[in-house]
């Protein structure tokens, strides 16, 4: 900065952007003292536009961090300038406070000032933050369960925005996300990873956290326990070192899950307390989810089922609120496990997983219907109506090598196949065989048939 005392209002401005702890890796005291430096120059400096740009930079810092001030910072913002000048400083102030409210849960309010945001962008031509906001658009259908051809927006908008730094990450999260859902592991590997060697600074920190959650989720589906509890234990310290605590929502659950299943009950106990610690005082009702969640695991690790039930069906309940239907699926499916190992109504236990998979198919979810289908096979009692043996569907596909045929085309392999389904890779072997015959036969159809008429997006 020392080239910049001579001039006043550009080191406002240069210290409002390092105060921005989204794409930097800096612990975020230090993305804080830069905010001090930036509000206490805008606030000597005699240029209404730099403390323009120094607020509107404020209230984006805020509210990703979810500090409670950021709603009042939000009151300081001129919106109502007609200075097209002003007016681009407004708008990108919005957005990234839209985006921040995305990353904490606060979904609604994230949706007002994203339209808010982009409408002044639109009406004072400031062009990359309008396309900035196409990003925070799309993470808040992904989140809000708005799936319908959002595969095919995202994969539009990651293509058109390579080539701007920090912009494309929200297109491929978007896509990772929704392929690890369908069973597409190679593909949401592909998206959340990229092709080559994965560059720590290449991706904003609550993107490389949501991208490790679901590199853990299928490590552990793989039962590498080894490679999860690698990923988790990295991803935790990034976190950490950020000090972006409210960051966690996306990760902390599979982190959590995966520590445990490697044996380390003790470090992940810490690590739910940490979370806690590091989530005291903000506003993040997703990070609360998320704490619930782990909470959940701890006691379900422990045995008591009861106490993890009622943990996940609070969490559950958040999730619903916000609205976040993918995550509150997930969480009910934990708490119906629990109550069923706990000994439970398992009749209202089996009616809970149905409306799941039901759930789950109208997101087009597969890889997640099919997985709880299979645990609800196994609770459900049999029908006492159906004939005895084994049913004849002739040369149509049995509900089972529909089920594997359509995982099958999602490029998963027969081993996690079987890991989805509780079945013996042999087992599985064999449906694919049968299927593969059946539709052969059908006019040289493939394992993938109506599957495209069938998944949205």
């Amino acid at each position: 900065m020392e080239e910049l005392q001579e001039r006043p209002v550009m080191a406002a401005r240069a210290m409002a952007a390092l105060a921005m702890p989204l794409l930097s890796t800096v612990p975020l005291e230090r993305n804080l003292y830069w905010l001090r430096r930036a509000e206490k120059a805008g606030a000597e400096s005699d240029d209404e536009e730099a403390r323009t740009a120094v607020a509107a930079n404020r209230v984006g810092t805020l509210m990703y961090i979810g500090d409670p001030a950021a709603w009042e910072a939000l009151e300081a913002l001129p919106r109502g300038t007609t200075d097209p000048v002003y007016q681009q400083h407004v708008a990108r102030g919005l957005c990234n406070a839209a985006d921040g409210a995305l990353w904490l849960g606060r979904l609604a309010p994230a949706r007002e000032l994203l339209a808010e945001g982009v409408e002044l962008a639109t009406r004072s031509g400031a062009a990359y933050v309008e396309e900035g906001a196409r990003g925070t658009s799309l993470l808040l259908d992904w989140a809000e369960g708005h799936w319908d051809d959002l595969a095919g927006r995202a994969r539009a908008f990651a293509a058109e925005a390579e080539t701007m730094p920090g912009m494309a990450v929200d297109g491929r999260t978007v896509l990772g996300m929704l392929a690890l859902s369908r069973g597409e592991w190679q593909q949401a590997t592909a998206w959340l990873v990229g092709e080559g060697p994965r560059e720590p600074n290449a991706a904003a920190v609550p993107h490389r956290a949501a991208a490790s959650g679901a590199l853990i989720r299928m490590a552990m589906v793989r039962d590498d326990v080894d490679a999860a509890a690698a990923e988790a234990s990295a991803a935790w310290d990034r976190l950490r070192d950020k000090g972006v605590w409210v960051w966690g929502a996306e990760l902390a659950p599979w982190a959590v899950e995966a520590t445990l299943r490697s044996g380390r009950t003790a470090v992940a106990r810490a690590m739910v307390a940490e979370y806690a610690a590091g989530l005291e005082g903000s506003q993040a009702p997703a990070s609360d989810a998320a704490l619930a969640w782990c909470r959940a695991l701890v006691a379900e690790d422990d045995g008591d089922h009861a106490a993890a039930a009622e943990l996940f069906r609070r969490s559950a309940l958040v999730y619903a609120g916000l609205p976040r239907p993918y995550a509150a699926v997930l969480a009910t499916e934990g708490a119906t496990r629990c109550r069923l190992a706990a000994g439970g109504d398992t009749a209202a236990a089996v009616a809970d997983l149905a409306s799941c998979v039901d759930r789950l198919t109208e997101l087009g979810a597969v890889w997640d219907a099919a997985r709880v289908r299979a645990l609800l096979r196994a609770h459900q009692p049999a029908d006492g109506h159906r004939p005895r043996g084994r049913p004849s569907y002739g040369d149509q596909l049995s509900p089972r090598e529909q089920e594997v045929a359509d995982l099958a085309a999602t490029g998963l392999t027969n081993r996690e196949i079987a890991a989805t389904l509780h079945l013996s890779p042999r087992t599985v072997e064999q449906h694919v065989a049968r299927a593969r015959r059946k539709l052969e036969s059908q006019s040289g159809q493939s394992l993938s048939r109506g599957r495209a008429a069938r998944r949205p997006g």
